[in-house]
């Protein structure tokens, strides 16, 4: 059998056996100030494993490899760029309000838009991240996928989450 066939069966047991554990470590690792979930970093860094296999070197200690692999990964988002209140300018929320209450930008008094600028702030980051860099930054998805090296189909589904949960918390405060 050759090594990278043994190094990937090696990599699969390893993940198979460890992936609560596997999750557990990033969660605890990135709770406060990272832009994407655990379950995100793991399939990134599993994807970039067992596409890297080579056949030239074994991996004797499969356990360090993909926690020390897992740990570079956490440390390179963490130096990527991160987002701020001061990110979210006026123009931008009047249009994002439009969006979500469904009636013309004029019709939004400061303690609407404020409140919204607050419901964004509160979002998980990696929901709060494509909303400020979508909406308010101008990025594209192709843009933003290739800085953040996420699916552009990762990145619609995480805004329209984001844009359904900023609904809910709306209607929800509407109710009250």
């Amino acid at each position: 059998m050759n090594q990278e066939t043994e190094n990937k069966k090696k990599l699969k047991a390893f993940f198979d056996k460890e992936y609560g554990a596997l999750k557990s470590y990033v969660g605890t690792k990135i709770k406060q100030s990272i832009h994407q979930d655990a379950e995100d970093i793991i399939q990134e860094v599993a994807l970039k494993l067992f596409s890297g296999v080579n056949g030239h070197s074994p991996i004797n200690n499969v356990a360090g490899f993909v926690y020390r692999s897992l740990k570079n990964k956490i440390i390179d988002n963490l130096r990527k760029k991160k987002h701020e209140a001061s990110d979210i300018d006026e123009i931008k929320l009047n249009e994002l309000a439009e969006v979500l209450y469904g009636t013309p930008d004029n019709a939004y008094s400061e303690a609407m838009k404020k409140e919204l600028e607050l419901k964004i702030m509160n979002l998980k980051p990696v929901y709060k991240e494509i909303i400020i860099a979508i909406d308010f930054e101008g990025y594209t998805y192709n843009e933003l996928s290739e800085e953040l090296e996420i699916p552009i189909g990762t990145l619609m589904s995480r805004r329209h989450r984001a844009l359904g949960i900023l609904l809910r918390k709306i209607e929800n405060k509407n109710k009250k």
